[in-house]
């Protein structure tokens, strides 16, 4: 399927590139990251223009974002409990929630960025859970202007090998989400201890400012 759409590039254009940007943010499975890539390779070989492939991957992104969220917030637990009849997308929906609980609207951020997998789900977490559209906007529309930007920098730069870089990327945003996760698990667990320590000395310290009073 990645080939066919990639053959229609040519002919469809930035409109092509926007609108599968945007199926994708919705959490259709679609290569949108792989079209703009493809958009970054027809500016280096000069058959389209770099401004109109950049507008049209950061609007996908920014309507495609928008409309997951709006979708949510209105119609709340229904849409997460509809996308989570597949069990793919309830694991996901799952690692979502848990990103926001751990990160709050750091997590929008980091979903359009070294966790653009997740970018779908956040956006529908985010709705649902009732976060306000201004925070949610403000974290979601500088990511999408990275993420936008690295994509069609990598087809740029990588245009004859635009099959082996798209491996490459799967393969290292799975390294990449691996590796958050378990830094974030290190985190949790010092602060786990630290808590710990903190509570066990407590006690030591009240008797010993008791015994000064006495």
């Amino acid at each position: 399927m990645t080939e066919t759409f990639m053959a229609l590039v040519p002919q469809f254009g930035v409109y092509l590139v926007g609108m599968i940007v945007f199926l994708s943010a919705l959490a259709i499975p679609l290569p949108g990251s792989m079209l703009v890539m493809v958009g970054g390779g027809f500016v280096a070989s000069g058959d389209m223009e770099l401004v109109p492939v950049l507008a049209a991957a950061f609007l996908g992104v920014v309507l495609g974002d928008q409309t997951a969220y709006t979708l949510a917030r209105q119609g709340r637990t229904a849409v997460l409990e509809r996308m989570r009849r597949s069990d793919k997308r309830a694991r996901q929906i799952d690692r979502a929630e848990a990103l926001i609980r751990r990160r709050g609207m750091l997590a929008v951020f980091l979903s359009r960025t070294v966790l653009s997998p997740a970018g779908p789900y956040v956006s529908y977490v985010s709705g649902a859970g009732g976060f306000g559209r201004l925070g949610f906007s403000m974290a979601a529309i500088p990511g999408a202007v990275i993420w936008s930007a690295f994509y069609v920098g990598i087809g740029y730069r990588f245009a004859d090998h635009l099959s082996e870089i798209a491996s490459l990327i799967g393969n290292a945003l799975g390294l990449i989400t691996a590796a958050t996760i378990l830094v974030l698990m290190g985190l949790w667990l010092i602060r786990g201890l630290r808590d710990t320590a903190a509570t066990e000395i407590r006690p030591e310290g009240a008797a010993a400012t008791e015994g000064k009073h006495d």
